[in-house]
């Protein structure tokens, strides 16, 4: 009931994607996402090239499952020597998480690859089209970490009514409800985020863990304060403070120049760990949904599950009516 034609587009057995997550989507947790049945994948956009190729070595000594590399594309030139590592190492799946990769995709094709171009407007994604894109990932405002401005509830339909490329929904989802919601809107997947930093698996401070599991729904904030861009992190005493002076935030990358200078960026808890009063702690909309933290087979299981459960129940309504 859950298999689409994403499914067999990328060579997964679910709909459920984990999102690549910058230093947090490392070879342990993608591994983890692709084994239970999904796609992994690994968040390069903090990795070098010599440290992305390690990663994929990694990922591949455990699993033998399809998997993908997540870049941020805005500025072509930062990226090439991964890109070039992405090329070398034969990775059969890209997602663009910031911008379309209009540079690389012709030799993507040539190389057999799908490409994945997140948007969060309807024009980005006929631009992503347009420029080749295979796939494209709608994700709301709800979701953690680089994000625009519109609603998941909104955009999706519009994404899929506006493309003829597949449309994967991302933003604010954290369980089977919001799997079966966004096949309901005509989405034929799901990529999650903040849910899969409450595992083991994945690389992030002790105190993000903990931080996205104590908060609420209310309890995040859209700012340019870490990057330069809007991502969406948890409040805190920090970013609040960046609100009354927005005018003094850096163009992305020199903000996050900045805010590395500021101690402020470890959220993987790779340096001296994350302060929860100052540390960036990208996290969605979600988070009154994230109440333990499990290993990542069990939750992506725990979302088919109740996927499967919500279309149970709408089927046996549906007939006794």
């Amino acid at each position: 009931m859950l298999r689409t034609a994403l499914c067999d587009q990328l060579g997964i057995e679910y709909p459920v994607i984990l999102a690549g997550m910058g230093g947090v989507s490392m070879h342990r947790l993608v591994a983890a996402v692709s084994n239970a049945g999904g796609l992994g994948i690994i968040g390069a956009a903090t990795l070098d090239a010599a440290a992305l190729r390690d990663e994929i070595h990694r990922v591949r000594e455990l699993t033998d499952k399809p998997f993908a590399v997540d870049l941020l594309a805005p500025i072509p030139e930062m990226i090439r020597p991964q890109m070039q590592v992405v090329f070398d190492e034969g990775v059969k799946i890209f997602v663009a998480g910031l911008a379309v990769p209009q540079q690389f995709i012709a030799e993507m094709h040539e190389r057999g690859m799908t490409v994945i171009v997140m948007i969060g407007k309807v024009r980005h994604a006929v631009k992503a089209e347009m420029a080749g894109a295979d796939v494209v990932a709608a994700q709301g405002t709800e979701a953690g970490g680089h994000t625009g401005e519109i609603g998941g509830m909104a955009l999706v339909p519009q994404v899929v009514d506006a493309v003829k490329i597949p449309v994967i929904a991302a933003g604010g989802i954290a369980d089977g409800r919001g799997l079966v919601a966004a096949l309901a809107l005509g989405a034929q997947g799901v990529i999650v985020g903040t849910r899969f930093i409450a595992t083991p698996e994945a690389q992030a401070a002790p105190a993000y863990r903990e931080a996205i599991l104590r908060s609420g729904e209310a309890d995040t904030v859209r700012t340019r304060c870490y990057t330069g861009k809007p991502a969406r992190t948890i409040r805190n005493t920090y970013n609040e403070s960046w609100e009354r002076r927005q005018d003094e935030i850096k163009p992305f990358p020199l903000q996050v120049m900045y805010s590395a200078q500021q101690g402020v960026m470890d959220y993987m808890g790779v340096g001296q760990g994350a302060d929860p009063e100052r540390c960036f702690m990208p996290a969605g909309q979600g988070l009154g949904l994230i109440r333990d933290n499990k290993p990542a087979a069990e939750v992506l299981a725990d979302i088919v599950r109740e996927a499967q459960e919500v279309l149970a129940a709408l089927a046996e309504r549906h007939s006794r009516d």
